[in-house]
């Protein structure tokens, strides 16, 4: 019998570790999502989080195409995910496609740190959807090209991932059991000696 949404929230925590914020051991890629819809109020709140990231000269190279459930926005980047991706992400309240500025706005210059930027903004907006009991989950597997053109996006921004937002969903109502597997298996990440290092190949050491 597959397990229960509130199951599936506490087997996808983190471990607890002392002094690491709670949003960020909480915060997990749901696929399943409920027909809740999410409050203007609390969409402000996680955009309000993003705006506050670092970037490079505070360029804030980051746009945000947001879609909410029926709206035209929502159905064009729907139209543009994998199939794969569409029989599950069609069930989340809110489909948002993060872009970056590649110029910066001071000179017309190169900017290479964008899409690094607009990764940082992307975090802040995971983890404040994860403080607000939200759960995000962020796609690549979506055709850029069609995204372009369905949303007139300028050639000088780069498109990053298309984020699904919503309020977690029983995994029951997933399509397949491979959809169901995923959803259920618990997470796993590297240990710090593998990518925390004092010198190429030499892990630091963090005490």
């Amino acid at each position: 019998m597959t397990i229960s949404a509130i199951e599936v929230n506490h087997l996808k925590q983190a471990p607890a570790a002392e002094g690491v914020l709670p949003a960020v051991l909480g915060r997990w890629s749901a696929r399943s999502f409920a027909g809740r819809d999410v409050s203007p109020t609390d969409l402000r709140k996680v955009f309000e989080a993003a705006r506050w990231a670092a970037s490079s000269y505070n360029e804030q190279p980051w746009r945000f195409l947001v879609g909410t459930r029926n709206s035209m926005t929502y159905k064009k980047i729907f139209s543009t995910l994998i199939g794969f991706n569409q029989s599950w992400a069609g069930a989340a309240p809110v489909l948002i496609l993060g872009t970056a500025n590649t110029k910066f706005s001071h000179n017309g210059t190169d900017n290479r740190n964008a899409l690094y930027d607009l990764g940082a903004a992307t975090s802040y907006l995971t983890l404040q959807a994860a403080a607000l009991g939200l759960t995000t989950h962020q796609m690549a597997g979506f055709d850029p090209v069609a995204a372009r053109q369905a949303l007139e996006i300028p050639e000088d921004y780069a498109l990053g991932a298309v984020i699904a937002l919503g309020y977690q969903g029983e995994p029951s109502a997933l399509t397949n059991t491979d959809l169901i597997a995923q959803e259920t298996t618990p997470r796993t990440r590297k240990p710090l000696n593998e990518f925390v290092l004092s010198f190429w190949g030499e892990p630091a050491n963090l005490g």
